[in-house]
């Protein structure tokens, strides 16, 4: 467990979640990361009528991460409303991979709570990185 207290990540993707645009799904999701510096990058999905462009809560907090500079996540927070914890999907498993390392711990809450821990390894083993691009010379 990261020895910063989890609640403040916890309230701010509770907040997004309440801001998330579901009104397609009806499925809303809020997210916050944390990164290197210690800061808190919140975001929620955003959905599209063409679902192919949705945008995902992690992604929108990444987003709001990167565009303020940072470049490194040491934690992550996502919130559902649905009763079993709601893992991030494939997409937004590599996109934590982008930032975060193997050992980056992904909490899994509900409106309660935390629910479920992990780490991102556990969640993406054998994740497609910067090395995979190696090529011979």
């Amino acid at each position: 467990m990261s020895p910063e207290p989890l609640e403040p990540m916890l309230d701010l993707a509770r907040h997004a979640l309440t801001n998330a645009h579901a009104p397609y799904s009806r499925f809303r999701i809020g997210a916050c990361v944390r990164s290197g510096s210690g800061r808190l990058y919140a975001g929620c999905n955003v959905e599209n009528v063409s679902y192919p462009v949705t945008q995902c809560a992690e992604a929108t907090a990444i987003g709001a991460m990167v565009a303020a500079g940072e470049r490194q996540i040491v934690e992550v927070v996502i919130v559902s409303e649905g009763a079993e914890p709601c893992p991030p999907c494939g997409r937004c498993r590599q996109q934590l991979a982008e930032f975060a390392s193997p050992q980056t711990r992904v909490h899994l809450c509900g409106p309660e709570g935390l629910r479920l821990s992990a780490t991102l390894g556990e969640l993406l083993p054998m994740a497609f990185g910067p090395n995979s691009l190696n090529r011979p010379t």
